[in-house]
């Protein structure tokens, strides 16, 4: 099978992804603003990893495919992120229900972390293939979210208990 990616120059793949990478990146500022104004519930915790987990699908193809020490190296920079993340997301009990606290260091995060995600693309996009290098950004971004959720899950649940909020 001809690999994917052959047919499109490269500085159209990277230039692409980008865009979609900054539009991604407004778009889940967007969701952020409004989640923080309905209350939090365990479903909306546990589902975006979920259905993040649907991506993996693209290692069926020989061209996402990363070997095992880039693997690691993306789950650990992936880990590393998340802990930013972690920190910064906190819930308050409001009209009797949880909400996610608004924090405003959370924007600038969200852009710092899209902006270092860019500059890692474009310097590792001469050294890494394409697809790999999709694949590895991938793995880093699930190395992320889900230690982010199992965090905000339990910060969540143990608000819940405190406070004996119910839903």
């Amino acid at each position: 099978m001809e690999a994917i990616f052959t047919k499109v120059p490269p500085v159209y793949l990277i230039s692409g992804s980008t865009a979609l990478a900054i539009f991604m990146g407004i778009m889940a500022l967007i969701v952020r603003s409004k989640a923080a104004k309905k209350p939090a519930t365990i479903k909306k915790i546990i589902l975006p990893p979920l259905f993040m987990s649907t991506g993996a699908l693209m290692f069926i193809f020989e061209e996402f495919r990363v070997p095992g020490i880039q693997v690691l190296e993306a789950i650990l920079v992936g880990m590393l992120f998340s802990i930013i993340l972690i920190k910064t997301t906190n819930f308050e009990i409001r009209d009797d229900s949880i909400y996610m606290k608004r924090s405003k260091a959370f924007l600038f995060i969200l852009l710092g972390l899209l902006i270092i995600r860019l500059i890692g693309k474009l310097i590792l996009s001469s050294t890494i293939d394409i697809g790999e290098l999709g694949g590895m950004f991938w793995i880093l971004a699930f190395g992320m979210i889900v230690p982010w959720r199992i965090a905000m899950l339990v910060k969540f649940t143990t608000l819940e208990k405190i406070k004996g909020v119910r839903h």
